[in-house]
């Protein structure tokens, strides 16, 4: 390996943070646009529609100036299609989640996805999971209850079984996509679940439709071009810079939450809220280094 082509990867780890950064600053803006349009009447299903259809301005611009659509040819349609039904049920849940629940409350919930994701792995693609990732997959549901508050009276169940629906779902579609990723590219991912997302807004709307007042539109259409961006800084974080490097500032999306949370609505996220999601991150961030881990070559000993 040439020195030019061992420090290229830390050229662009800044500018894979930085993406990063950046994409979930997307999310939580997103988060809150649902959040207040939904406090505005506009219906769940609506809000996906507008989510996916004008997510395409963002994806339909990158697909053109980098891979072509070319890439939108498949291999995997079955592979696409329950991608998408576990993604968009995570979406819906997601999206209902935000209406129940505080928006630092709401996002904490989705640290959990990690979690869940190590677990489906080992029952759906029979991956070994050794006893650290376990114990850290235990520890990081221990932080899930500090944040449901499971004393009676105190929790919110709608909510919480939203939010974790949420997580759920994410998990199962990142399982999903291990299953399609030899054969598919990212773009090609991402199109046919921003497709599929359309196509249920389009018919759930049908039977519950809200025509929405100007100010709310204007945040709906916007609602979807910031949620294509962010999907995209998200691939462009991953193409620039390692997945290990970049994954730990997920996290930062609660930083944006609790600020918009506070700025528009003057929520206060709770001591316990904060606590047990620094927990479920930290057990987050440790089942990623045993991740990385188990794909790191061996080094062998310098026999000098």
């Amino acid at each position: 390996m040439t020195a030019a082509a061992s420090q290229m990867p830390h050229q662009h780890n800044g500018l894979g943070i930085a993406y990063r950064v950046a994409a979930m600053a997307c999310m939580a803006c997103l988060s809150a646009i649902v959040k207040w349009t939904g406090q505005r009447g506009i219906p769940v299903f609506e809000i996906i529609l507008f989510r996916n259809l004008f997510a395409f301005v963002p994806l339909g611009l990158y697909i053109w100036h980098t891979t072509g659509f070319s890439v939108l040819r498949t291999q995997r349609p079955l592979g696409h299609l329950t991608r998408s039904a576990i993604g968009i049920f995570g979406m819906t849940c997601g999206f209902s989640a935000v209406q129940h629940l505080p928006l630092t409350s709401a996002t904490a919930f989705n640290f959990a996805s990690p979690l869940f994701m190590t677990a489906l792995s080992a029952l759906i693609l029979h991956e070994h999971v050794g006893r650290h990732r376990w114990g850290a997959v235990i520890v990081g549901f221990v932080g899930v209850l500090i944040m449901v508050h499971p004393e009676p009276g105190h929790m919110n169940v709608l909510g919480v079984s939203l939010a974790m629906g949420s997580a759920v779902g994410a998990a199962g579609a990142m399982v999903a996509v291990r299953q399609i990723a030899a054969t598919e590219k990212g773009a090609t991912i991402v199109f046919y679940f921003t497709a599929a997302g359309t196509a249920l807004g389009v018919v759930g709307s049908a039977f519950h439709w809200v025509t929405p007042d100007l100010t709310t539109f204007g945040l709906l259409v916007l609602g979807g071009l910031i949620g294509g961006v962010g999907q995209l800084l998200l691939t462009e974080a991953l193409r620039v810079a390692p997945v290990g490097v970049v994954a730990p500032f997920d996290y930062i999306q609660l930083i944006w939450a609790t600020g918009l949370g506070f700025l528009i609505w003057g929520e206060l996220p709770q001591a316990a809220t904060l606590a047990g999601a620094l927990v479920v991150a930290a057990s987050g961030i440790y089942i990623l280094h045993r991740e990385l881990r188990r794909f790191r070559p061996a080094v062998q000993p310098n026999p000098t």
